[in-house]
Order: structure tokens, then C-alpha cells, then sequence
């Protein structure tokens, strides 16, 4: 399944297995974004997202970790 900007919780998930020793919060905005389009199961357009959903997944993927 491909993942879109939409996918926040599956996006997160694969953040946590593919990053899981980065503190979620202290990855600024631009630099989720590249590393959220470098995920194999990413296929959306790199330039869609809002800020509003990259703090959406950086804060799902902090659950990630968290949990």
C-alpha cells in the first residue's frame, strides 16, 4: 500500500521502525517532510503537505515512540 499525506498514522509508524533513536520533536518541519518522502511506502506529492499535517504526523509519530 502507498502512503499519502493523509496516511498520518501509517507515516508515523514507519517513521518510528525506520527512525526509532530520533527524538520526533526536535526534527523541524522541512527536514520531516524530507525524511517522510524518503519512506519506501511514501508516494504522494513531496510538495502537498501543510504544516498542519506535518505537526499531525511528527505528533503521532512522537505516540510512536512514546507509547
Amino acid at each position: 500500500m502507498q502512503w499519502t499525506w493523509r496516511d498520518v498514522q501509517e507515516i508515523a509508524a514507519g517513521l518510528a521502525e525506520a527512525h526509532p533513536e530520533t527524538d520526533p520533536l526536535s526534527v523541524p518541519l522541512r527536514e520531516l517532510k524530507r525524511i517522510v518522502n524518503a519512506l519506501p511506502s511514501f508516494a504522494d506529492d513531496p510538495e502537498a503537505a501543510t504544516d498542519a499535517t506535518l505537526e499531525a504526523i511528527q505528533a503521532a509519530w512522537y505516540d510512536q515512540i512514546e507509547g
